[in-house]
């Protein structure tokens, strides 16, 4: 992933700290696995990660799941490859057993989606960053897309 896309595409902001966003798995596979037509805001919103204009947070639980469906489609081998470079890019926030008892005691039908929405709440993130904005209505943080994110960085 290094020098992905280098070109300064975002001013620095000198004035404010470095946000912090957690990024779902979905978002993670769009870069990785090359998912049009979503790549190529993953692509934008990891690079700034790159260019150290971003801290992007993703679960553990995301990369069992990211090498599960990476090895279905690029072999073992490929698959670490591509998890190894990746993790450079972002922060690994832990499921713990705390994760796990909010996420059941949460009112999401989705499990999984309880899971990532505790995880990010445990990390003190700005932004949830998904494609899957529906199974995250009740949150109580703001959820948006990679695409909506990089539209209002821009506007500041």
């Amino acid at each position: 992933m290094r020098g992905l896309l280098t070109k300064n595409i975002f001013p620095i902001n000198t004035n404010h700290k470095v946000e912090r966003v957690f990024v779902d798995t979905d978002v993670c596979l769009d870069l990785l696995a090359g998912r049009a037509p979503h790549q190529h805001a993953a692509l934008l919103l990891f690079s700034l990660a790159e260019q150290k204009k971003l801290t992007v947070i993703v679960s553990s639980l995301s990369f069992a799941k990211m090498d599960y469906i990476l090895r279905s489609t690029y072999g073992n081998f490929s698959s670490r490859e591509k998890l190894t470079l990746f993790k450079t890019l972002v922060e690994v926030a832990p499921v713990s057993e705390a994760t796990i008892d909010l996420a059941i005691a949460s009112s999401f039908t989705d499990f999984e989606d309880a899971i990532q929405y505790t995880c990010a709440l445990q990390q003190n993130i700005e932004y949830l960053i998904t494609r899957n904005l529906k199974d995250y209505k009740r949150a109580g943080i703001d959820v948006m897309t990679a695409e909506t994110f990089l539209l209002l960085r821009e506007q500041r």
